[in-house]
């Protein structure tokens, strides 16, 4: 797995202030300080009197309950979810998935859409996110979040150091809904095998659920997605020995609708950020 991606060039005037909207739409409008303060910093220690032993920080716990996908989803009789689940089998790759799905004719989306959606970012990256489905925008390019909702997954995304470089990006359906409606059981059961496939082939160090359409594909319990946000779990994904820590978050066109909601959404993103900085030290350390 790589780093995280370098902090984007703040030299960038474009860069700096599409970054202080994203700081103020948080919330984050006045100062306090002459100097700015580095929230994701571990805390100074106190000054002492007299030297003390150096005890290494205890890395605040997170408590996350193993969970796997939807039997009802994962287990589907349908043809075409049967058909998903052979052909995403044999993948080795994700460019041999991509191949794969763009093949791939079981999905009724894929009757009325102009282009197969599959994935955007940097395959190694340790942060995997997946979100509901393609837009207009994204149906026109053939790239994931790139219309208003991707603008705004990129300032979230520079918030915590990260950029598309930083992370792996997709979707739980590869072919835009007509009418941008939410994707059906059917059709997300069609597609589900190889979205297991592709977060067993990329073997995330975290995944991220954007929105309530991939938390409920991919996490069970029927839950909303307001319920859901900020709580971790540790999603069990085919092939994968190990469970997958998950975090679901507000899809960032909900946030859109919602902007008083987006304050929820910067402590999702400090979460994310502090507890992949500790997986990561954790690698370094074994």
């Amino acid at each position: 797995m790589t780093s995280p991606a370098t902090p984007p060039n703040l030299d960038d005037r474009d860069a700096a202030i599409a970054l202080l909207r994203w700081y103020v739409e948080m919330g984050a409008d006045e100062a306090i300080a002459a100097e700015p303060a580095n929230r994701l910093a571990s805390a100074p220690a106190p000054a002492v009197a007299a030297p003390i032993p150096s005890v290494p920080p205890t890395p605040r716990p997170v408590h996350a309950v193993t969970v796997a996908p939807p039997r009802a989803l994962t287990e589907s009789l349908a043809e075409a979810a049967q058909s998903a689940r052979r052909l995403a089998a044999g993948a080795e790759s994700v460019a041999a998935l991509a191949a794969l799905i763009a093949g791939f004719d079981g999905c009724g989306l894929k009757r009325t859409a102009t282009n197969t959606v599959f994935a955007d970012g940097n395959p190694a990256a340790p942060v995997m996110i997946i979100g509901e489905g393609p837009g207009a925008d994204e149906d026109r390019i053939g790239r994931p979040f790139v219309g208003r909702a991707g603008q705004l997954l990129d300032r979230m995304l520079a918030a915590i150091q990260l950029d598309r470089q930083g992370v792996h990006i997709t979707n739980v359906v590869y072919w835009r809904p007509p009418g941008n409606r939410t994707p059906s059981t059917a059709e997300i059961a069609s597609c589900l095998p190889f979205v297991l496939r592709h977060i067993a082939l990329v073997h995330p160090k975290i995944l991220v659920l954007a929105g309530g359409t991939a938390a409920g594909a991919l996490l069970p319990g029927g839950q909303g997605i307001t319920r859901l946000r900020g709580r971790w779990f540790d999603l069990e994904i085919p092939a994968l020995a190990e469970p997958v820590p998950t975090l679901p978050m507000f899809h960032p066109s909900f946030l859109l609708r919602t902007p008083e909601r987006k304050r929820e959404a910067w402590r999702d993103l400090l979460a994310l950020r502090a507890r992949l900085d500790e997986l990561l030290r954790e690698g370094v350390e074994n």
